[in-house]
């Protein structure tokens, strides 16, 4: 399930429950779907609400770093501490794509 937000040229995408070869395709069109009609500057992948991930969310997360990079925007994903961020650090998403601790949108303003 996908919950989407937008702001000022940030699309946030909060994902939730497993991400595994099964739900990875229909994610990867809902998000895309998304970014083709707004194009944000910044696209935020939101990981709180997973609590499985394989393979196939490393891939999720590489294929939208390329869409974004092909209009000039930039991904940042949002994951908690514990094994979602452990899994994104070791296939070495970080050096794509930068990793931080959940944020709401309304905290970046202060």
């Amino acid at each position: 399930m996908l919950e989407f937000q937008t702001e000022e040229g940030v699309l946030r995408v909060m994902l939730q429950g497993e991400i595994d070869h099964h739900s990875a395709g229909q994610l990867r069109e809902q998000i895309d779907c998304r970014l083709e009609e707004l194009l944000p500057k910044r696209l935020i992948l939101d990981f709180t609400g997973v609590t499985f991930m394989d393979s196939s969310g490393i891939g999720l997360v590489m294929g939208r770093v390329r869409q974004a990079a092909a209009y000039g925007g930039q991904v940042e994903i949002a994951v908690p501490a514990g094994h979602i961020r452990k899994v994104m650090q070791l296939s070495g998403i970080d050096k794509l794509a930068n990793i931080h601790a959940p944020v709401h949108p309304a905290e970046q303003k202060g």
